[in-house]
């Protein structure tokens, strides 16, 4: 009952008569009240909250002067309250044949509205309705009711003739409108700054909008709080070119043959710029492929990043690094699946690596006698710093970025990380051109000896000095 009556976008007349008793003109009489028929509707469910509701010889309704026409619309209990329901009313001004014929609908819970027992306004002392109005200056009108009662909902549309304040019963005009009538679960799919989401609360089931950029309102239509254009704009580079941040660890990467480490920070730059291109409200939107998959190749090499940098700062054995590379990959993709938003999928495998990374450190400087890594250029400028930039990296992550200021914190979160790698990343391993105090040149069993000139064709039938060359 306290539905706003601007769901409905027609504007109401002034002093509206009572559509079971009209105006009459001088001299006229009122027929006697009647009851009429309801007709019914079918039910076509299509989806969850997806249902269409089709009248008999429809969807064109003739309204004959002398007589409504009442409808019913059956919403089931649970299965059609978490919806919107929806209703249109198209007039067709070809069948007004030149006179002025305004088409009323009431909209009414459980109680069908009657002759002499409502007004226009669709309100009465113990009933409220939606009421809605088609005519030849504004032939469309549409109704939109979230979350609608359950049970039996009646439509009573009537034409009268005439220019408001007041109205007549028509005589011989028969208007005829279009009728469409369906449940659908959010407002308009909630256009371009929203997106439809079903929400399940203490075993109800509903559907709602999330709005995004500060909109607002049931179809997120609401632009009262809405970012303008530049501020999305600036936002959607903010976060996409903050990746480049991860060129200089790929270029020291490369310089220090850590080639596979750098595949996976330009894997983490790629996907990472185009899924906050792709993840942005609004017009500001540029989408390669599919969303999920974007979102699934950001997260999967953000934790990629940290889990091959930590392994590779432990420097193992090729064939152990390897392995946890791979191991760390399969169960990374696993616990993104499970839950892609929680912390423990950045905190849990960060903290694997480090516990890994001790161990290493500390079997090595019990082995040399001396504590690991050997210098305190490595500690001061490289080590402590790197640890600094990931540690506020994570904590801002945790804790600080929310949704109001996620354009400019995660932006911060993509340097800082980028940052982190760059210090953290370790110098190139020193190989050892000694030789082995055991190793000497082994000789070969055999020697296969080719003729150089043989095998270019250069040798002719009276023959010539052979040229050969032997390998072992």
């Amino acid at each position: 009952m306290n539905m706003p009556q601007s769901l409905g976008n027609q504007p109401l007349p002034l002093e509206p008569p009572s559509l079971g008793a009209p105006v009459e003109e001088p001299g006229a009489t009122s027929p006697p009240e009647h009851c009429w028929p309801v007709r019914p509707t079918l039910r076509n469910e299509l989806d969850t909250f997806s249902v269409h509701f089709y009248i008999f010889f429809g969807p064109s309704v003739a309204l004959p002067p002398e007589r409504p026409a009442v409808f019913g619309l059956r919403l089931l209990p649970v299965l059609d309250s978490g919806g919107v329901l929806s209703l249109e009313l198209h007039l067709n001004a070809s069948s007004l044949r030149q006179e002025n014929v305004t088409v009323f609908g009431c909209l009414t819970h459980e109680v069908p509205l009657s002759l002499g027992d409502a007004a226009v306004t669709c309100s009465r002392e113990s009933l409220a309705g939606f009421l809605l109005s088609v005519s030849a200056t504004s032939r469309v009108a549409r109704l939109r009711i979230p979350f609608p009662q359950t049970g039996t909902w009646f439509l009573t549309l009537r034409s009268l003739c005439g220019a408001g304040p007041r109205f007549v019963r028509c005589r011989n005009a028969t208007a005829e409108v279009r009728l469409r009538t369906f449940l659908s679960p959010c407002v308009d799919d909630c256009g371009p700054y929203g997106q439809c989401k079903l929400l399940r609360t203490h075993n109800y089931l509903y559907a709602a909008c999330e709005c995004k950029a500060g909109w607002r309102g049931w179809g997120c239509t609401d632009s009262a709080d809405a970012l303008t254009y530049g501020f999305q704009l600036l936002s959607t580079l903010l976060l996409c070119l903050s990746n480049l941040m991860f060129l200089p660890p790929v270029v020291l990467a490369i310089r220090s043959r850590y080639v596979l480490e750098a595949a996976v920070y330009t894997f983490t730059m790629f996907f990472s710029t185009f899924y906050h291109a792709c993840d942005q409200p609004g017009i500001v939107v540029f989408c390669i492929m599919d969303y999920d998959v974007l979102q699934f190749c950001d997260f999967l090499g953000s934790l990629m990043s940290v889990w091959v940098t930590v392994i590779a700062m432990a420097r193992l054995q090729p064939v152990v690094k390897q392995v946890l590379y791979l191991l760390g990959a399969m169960l990374l993709s696993m616990a993104l699946q499970l839950d892609r938003h929680g912390l423990w999928n950045l905190l849990g495998p960060s903290l694997f690596a480090l516990g890994i990374l001790a161990t290493a450190w500390t079997v090595r400087s019990v082995r040399r006698r001396h504590c690991y890594p050997p210098t305190w250029r490595r500690w001061l400028f490289y080590l402590c710093p790197g640890s600094l930039i990931a540690g506020s990296a994570i904590l801002l992550y945790a804790f600080v970025e929310t949704r109001d200021n996620y354009f400019y914190i995660h932006s911060i979160w993509h340097m800082l990380i980028a940052g982190s790698v760059g210090f953290l990343l370790p110098p190139r391993a020193k190989t050892d051109h000694r030789v082995p105090p055991g190793a000497r040149a082994r000789g070969c069993g055999y020697q296969l000896c080719i003729n150089e000139q043989e095998e270019l064709g250069l040798v002719g039938p009276g023959g010539a000095p052979v040229s050969s060359i032997c390998t072992s």
